[in-house]
């Protein structure tokens, strides 16, 4: 697979929306993978403070020379995450990539993955992508997504901080 817009529209995403401008009514309620990528000519740079909400008293931010550290020079995927439906059946892909916006905006999360992606000025430009996948299939594809990034880019995703592994 091609961690490139074409790539993961070859592989079933959608949408390609400015976080900026999406509308979460268009994302599908349903379970899923989702990315966050970066548009064509994308420069990074890096916020002294993140905008994103304190999670367990926690600040967010990280020293530049760390964001510097994580950055995949060529890469247009910066974050891979997933949505599954939740302990009452009532999460998935709206809901996530709702809560994760909503991050971003300073609200408090309930976890803080992808958080170095609100520490990059013009986060408003980075696109979102989504592909649909059944709840049973959501760990493995994750994983899958994180190793194949790995293979190609010798690294995870720029926002991914800790890799996604299938249960043994």
């Amino acid at each position: 697979m091609q961690f490139t817009r074409k790539g993961l529209k070859a592989e079933g995403f959608a949408g390609f929306r400015p976080v900026g401008s999406l509308e979460a009514m268009r994302i599908p309620q349903g379970t899923g993978v989702f990315a966050v990528l970066a548009p064509e000519g994308f420069q990074p740079r890096f916020l002294k403070k993140s905008t994103a909400g304190v999670f367990k008293k926690k600040d967010p931010s990280l020293p530049g020379p760390a964001l510097a550290a994580e950055w995949v020079d060529a890469a247009v995927v910066l974050y891979l995450g997933k949505a599954g439906p939740g302990s009452k059946g009532n999460r998935g892909l709206r809901r996530q990539v709702q809560e994760f916006l909503d991050f971003g905006q300073g609200k408090p999360p309930g976890h803080w993955d992808g958080r170095l992606v609100w520490q990059l000025a013009d986060a408003d430009q980075l696109l979102i992508a989504w592909k649909e996948l059944p709840a049973e299939h959501l760990t493995k594809a994750e994983a899958d997504y994180h190793t194949a990034f790995v293979e190609e880019h010798g690294r995870l995703p720029f926002a991914n901080l800790v890799r996604a592994r299938t249960k043994a």
